[in-house]
């Protein structure tokens, strides 16, 4: 890890308190504040290569704030080493900031009910089994294991596009990093552009860093189809 001290000019996007909350740097990394525990996360899968769990390892070694490479290209995975300003990396947040209230819809089905807001979509496959998913399954849910099953498949999308209604608690905030993949952010935590405006509060996000998203801050699943590896 780089030993990165906040510069002035980060410090004066705020006079708040650390409280758990994500800065991102205009065209630079995210700023992780109120020592929030970041630790590696895999997805476990079937043999026949499907999500059904996860697997997380120990927490790393960080300080009260910690610099996260958002850029993708630091030789100090996961941690920020400044090559975002080397590369000229263009960190432009083009995400929709509206309310999810407003872009998603509404699954139901027999006494249970759930949210899809598509664009949030990483592609992890915690909804899909090789033979159906959760929106085929809804049909099933009058059936208790059935609606079991889907209740814990949405529990696990790390992204937040799936969500339960009502919202179920997202547990304690930290920071996971998934191998070759996206930061996942569970809990609590507030994430505020480079503007200094926030995003929603959404119990569950998945962040780009490997650079190349299209709706950033957000991931798009774009580090599969640039071959993004975290070698940390």
């Amino acid at each position: 890890m780089v030993d990165l001290d906040p510069t002035p000019a980060a410090l004066e996007q705020s006079d708040e308190p650390p409280e758990q909350r994500i800065d991102i740097l205009e065209d630079g990394p995210y700023h992780v504040h109120g020592s929030l525990p970041l630790q590696h996360v895999t997805i476990v899968e079937t043999e026949w290569g499907e999500p059904v769990d996860t697997d997380e390892g120990e927490p790393l070694n960080t300080g009260r704030w910690y610099a996260l490479c958002r850029c993708g290209n630091s030789q100090t995975k996961p941690f920020c080493d400044e090559s975002h300003a080397r590369v000229g990396f263009d960190g432009t947040e083009t995400a929709d900031r509206a309310p999810r209230a407003i872009r998603a819809r509404e699954v139901r089905g027999r006494d249970i009910a759930f949210t899809d807001d598509q664009p949030l979509c990483t592609h992890a496959g915690f909804c899909t089994t090789r033979r159906t998913d959760v929106w085929e399954m809804v049909r099933d849910s009058a059936d208790p294991e059935v609606r079991a099953r889907m209740e814990a498949m949405i529990g696990r999308c790390p992204s937040g596009r799936l969500a339960m209604e009502p919202p179920a608690d997202p547990g304690e905030p930290g920071v996971l990093l998934e191998r070759d993949g996206p930061i996942w952010v569970r809990g609590a935590v507030q994430l505020r552009a480079a503007d200094g405006t926030t995003y929603e509060v959404r119990g569950r996000m998945a962040l780009c860093r490997c650079g190349q998203s299209q709706n950033k801050p957000f991931c798009d699943d774009s580090h599969a189809e640039v071959g993004f590896r975290d070698d940390s």
